[in-house]
């Protein structure tokens, strides 16, 4: 009987280091693509109509103002490509049945993934478009790794999720490790006396948007299936952009629908195709990662985007990073070493009760 016993603790062990390997393995991956998709983020800037969006509205309206609401415009493609991908997926996965219990328990299930749906889409990812506009994609990339703070206080406090000191430190090495990237840009912009202010406000709007929308999902996911549970979050945002906010600016006398159907010409589709697609995967590996290592867990590995984002544009777009950016993706990794290093046993349980 003694034996039976060591060998099921044994097991427990096993399995619970299984499951968390799996968690980082998954918010590593979503890293990846999350970085991936600053590629086609920055590109359809200078696509048609994108491109001629912006010119038509600068001229009454102001730079400013035209690049906002340009941004407005390809967020909701985003969305509505990233949800496209989202069906496949769970097509593929023969979740359909799943997607339509989900949604219709709304109370108990579904209003949280709605609720992430606001400050995932309007508030974030619209702040990184904002910030990708204003300043690139290499800052955009880096502006919003700040968010593990917010998403992990906000699960701390709101649902008691656990965080060992070792993790606390790992985190706390990436974001010190996003802020030396975030100030270097700052700091240069600051010498030249030129500040686009509102690039950094788009890039605190991501930063406070995901992590917010990673507590209520986690909040969310504790009683739902998580390739279902993204999807619906990306119905609700699409529910925002094409039912509210794009007729509420049409009209107010703003060309959206003129130049939204002039999207459809091959090499745009190609782009925000390619965007759907990284970002949907890189959400799917995201929420996967929550409940098995936790939201904070989550979101401070993912935070490696920026790491993996300047490599990327590097690679394809040829910007030389600034020292302060390679400092500050080396602080990033020593961070995701320490946190990959946790002793195992701190994670049997993610949540303090």
């Amino acid at each position: 009987m003694e034996g039976f016993f060591v060998d099921l603790k044994s097991l427990k062990k096993q399995e619970s280091k299984r499951k968390i390997s799996k968690g980082y393995m998954w918010a590593l991956f979503c890293a990846v693509f999350w970085g991936i998709w600053y590629l086609p983020g920055t590109v359809v800037w200078v696509l048609n109509p994108f491109d001629e969006m912006y010119s038509a509205i600068a001229e009454t309206g102001g730079d400013g103002t035209a690049l906002i609401i340009t941004a407005v415009l390809i967020t909701a493609f985003n969305a509505l490509t990233v949800m496209l991908a989202l069906m496949l997926w769970n097509g593929v996965l023969g979740k359909y049945g799943e997607l339509g219990r989900t949604l219709k328990e709304f109370h108990p299930c579904s209003k949280w993934f709605f609720l992430a749906s606001i400050f995932g889409g309007p508030m974030a990812i619209l702040g990184s478009f904002i910030a990708m506009g204003f300043i690139g994609g290499a800052f955009a990339a880096v502006a919003a790794l700040l968010y593990p703070v917010v998403g992990s206080i906000l699960a701390y406090y709101w649902y008691g999720e656990k965080i060992s000191k070792r993790a606390a430190i790992g985190i706390g090495v990436i974001i010190v490790g996003g802020i030396t990237i975030f100030g270097g840009g700052l700091l240069t912009e600051l010498s030249s006396g030129n500040v686009q202010w509102i690039g950094y406000l788009g890039g605190l709007m991501a930063a406070a948007g995901w992590g917010i929308e990673g507590a209520i999902a986690g909040k969310g996911l504790d009683i739902s299936e998580p390739d279902v549970g993204l999807t619906l979050r990306f119905v609700g945002e699409n529910i925002i952009w094409w039912i509210v906010l794009v007729p509420l600016l049409a009209l107010f006398g703003y060309p959206m629908y003129s130049f939204a159907l002039q999207a459809f010409e091959p090499m745009t589709l190609l782009v925000l195709i390619f965007a759907g697609i990284t970002f949907g995967f890189c959400y799917v590996c995201w929420y996967k990662s929550f409940p098995l290592i936790g939201v904070g867990r989550g979101q401070g590995i993912g935070n490696l985007y920026g790491l993996f984002a300047i490599i990327f544009i590097f690679l394809f777009f040829g910007d030389v990073p600034q020292w302060t950016i390679l400092v500050g993706g080396t602080l990033c990794v020593i961070g995701s070493f320490v946190m990959f290093t946790e002793d195992t046993s701190e994670l049997e349980t993610l949540r303090g009760e």
